[in-house]
């Protein structure tokens, strides 16, 4: 390659790395969050391998490649609560399975957002879906409240928009946990939990965060 009169090869490679910049679609930045990790230690992961093997055939605590992002509602008063209710690992209340139940972020309702364990770290949030989803908590009763609440909402558009962009995650596969039954990446080894699921963020509010989120670039 031969450069221009009066320029340098490394200006003419400059010049182009420069061209290539503009060119390339902008990356999504990285949300404020604040680590907050509950325990997670060996004998966790171990449980969580174990529980993984009895529902999706894998023996493995590790998320990888996750496809599906599942939006929740703590249906608790405060941060802490939610907190205390994924730290402690015991048996959930109502499946009465370990590992404890957890999630992968808590958004306040002052808009903060908390990080309880490593992305690459299997959460137990939604049956039939913990092996390829991240989990996102909301303190709050509903969907509906988060919409109306517009730090918690714009935080939890800015989270999920920077994790889908992340990992490659569609908005259709941004789901409620109400709709985890029609996610094409439902999967259930345990036949009486293959219906199983919950109330929180069913298809309405769903539609209306999906079309905001839709409006945002990768």
């Amino acid at each position: 390659m031969t450069a221009p009169a009066g320029r340098s090869l490394n200006g003419v490679f400059a010049a182009a790395l420069s061209v290539l910049a503009l060119a390339a679609p902008a990356t999504v930045a990285r949300p404020p969050i604040a680590w907050h990790p509950i325990p997670y230690p060996a004998s966790r992961r171990r449980e969580m391998a174990a529980y993984a093997q009895r529902h999706y055939g894998t023996r493995t605590w590790r998320l990888r490649n996750p496809r599906v992002i599942v939006e929740h509602m703590t249906a608790g008063p405060s941060l802490m609560s939610a907190w205390w209710t994924f730290a402690p690992d015991r048996p959930d209340g109502e499946l009465h399975e370990l590992p404890g139940v957890c999630a992968h972020f808590i958004i306040d309702v002052n808009g903060s957002v908390h990080q309880l364990v490593p992305l690459g770290t299997m959460c137990r949030h939604t049956v039939g879906l913990n092996w390829t989803a991240i989990g996102i908590e909301h303190v709050g009763a509903t969907g509906e409240q988060t919409l109306a609440n517009p730090r918690q909402r714009a935080a939890s558009l800015r989270l999920t928009n920077w994790l889908r962009c992340r990992f490659g995650i569609s908005v259709r596969n941004v789901i409620g946990h109400n709709e985890s039954l029609s996610s094409p990446y439902h999967h259930e080894r345990v036949a009486r939990l293959r219906t199983q699921t919950h109330g929180d963020w069913p298809a309405a509010p769903m539609r209306r965060y999906r079309a905001a989120l839709g409006r945002m670039a990768c």
